[in-house]
C-alpha cells in the first residue's frame, strides 16, 4: 500500500480530516489500478468520483493531480483524467529504470537487514502465496507489485521508495495492456528466491535474481514495435 502522508505540525482536526480523506481516496484509486479493476485508458470523471466518495470535485482534482505527478494518471486539457496507458517506449524506459534502481534497493536492504524486516518480507510472501492458492488474480497482481515497493520501503530510502512505487504500478498497467499472463509475469517462486538471498545477506545473488526476475516480467509482455506507418503519398504516386 502507498504510505500516507504525515500530518502537518499544528494541523487542526478539520485539516487532518481533509488530509485523511485525500489519502483514502488516493489509496483506493491506486489499489484499483494495481488490481486491474481500473484499466489503462479508463476515464476518471471528476463529477462521478466526487459523488462516489462524497467529496468536492476540488478534492478529486487534488488526488488526480497527485496521481498524475506519479505518472499513474494522465491529464488532458478539455478532456479530463485517464488511467495511464504506457506506450511501448515508456514500458522499455520503466524496465531500464527498474534494472538500475532495484539492485540498489537490494544492496541497501541487505546492508540494513534486521529480523523484523525479514519477517515483513516473509509475511508479505505468505499473503501472495495464499492469493495464488485461492486463484485471486487481482490480489496476486497487487501483492506482486507491492513486494517490490515493500523491499524499497524496508531499505529505508524514501526517494527509492517513491520511485519504486510509481514504477511498480506502471508495470501493473503494462502487464494488463500488453497481455502478460498473471501466472508468469511475476512469479512467486522468484520472489521467494530473492528473499532467501536477502536472508543470507548475499547481495550479489539477490541482485542477479532480481535482474533475471525483471527479464521474466518484460519477456512475458508483447512489446513488439508495430509496423512502420504507411506512406500513402508514396503508394498512390508510384
Amino acid at each position: 500500500m502507498p504510505p500516507t502522508r504525515p500530518a502537518r505540525r499544528g494541523a487542526t482536526p478539520a485539516r487532518l480530516q481533509r488530509e485523511n480523506a485525500h489519502d483514502e481516496i488516493y489509496e483506493k484509486i491506486y489499489v484499483a489500478i494495481l488490481e486491474h479493476r481500473l484499466h489503462p485508458g479508463t476515464k476518471l470523471v471528476e463529477e462521478r468520483m466526487a459523488e462516489i466518495f462524497n467529496v468536492s470535485r476540488a478534492r478529486i482534482r487534488e488526488v488526480l493531480a497527485r496521481l498524475a505527478h506519479e505518472q499513474i494518471v494522465e491529464l488532458y486539457p478539455q478532456r479530463g483524467a485517464f488511467v495511464a496507458r504506457p506506450t511501448i517506449e515508456q514500458a522499455l524506459d520503466v524496465f531500464e529504470a527498474r534494472r538500475l534502481i532495484e539492485p540498489a534497493v537490494l544492496r541497501r536492504l541487505v546492508e540494513t537487514l534486521t529480523p523484523e524486516k525479514l519477517a515483513k518480507l516473509r509475511q508479505h510472501q505468505e499473503l501472495e502465496l495464499d492469493a495464488r492458492r485461492r486463484d485471486d488474480k487481482r490480489a496476486v497482481i497487487r501483492l506482486s507489485g507491492e513486494f517490490h515497493s515493500l523491499a524499497a520501503e524496508l531499505a529505508g530510502n524514501t526517494a527509492l521508495t517513491r520511485s519504486m512505487r510509481e514504477l511498480s504500478v506502471l508495470t501493473c498497467l503494462m502487464i494488463f495492456l500488453y497481455d502478460a499472463p498473471t501466472s508468469t509475469s511475476c512469479r512467486a517462486d522468484e520472489h521467494s528466491q530473492i528473499i532467501d538471498a536477502i536472508a543470507k545477506r548475499d547481495a550479489g545473488r539477490a541482485e542477479k535474481l532480481m535482474l533475471e526476475h525483471l527479464d521474466h516480467i518484460e519477456s512475458s509482455m508483447k512489446l513488439e514495435v508495430g509496423e512502420e506507418p504507411v506512406d500513402l503519398e508514396a503508394i498512390f504516386k508510384s
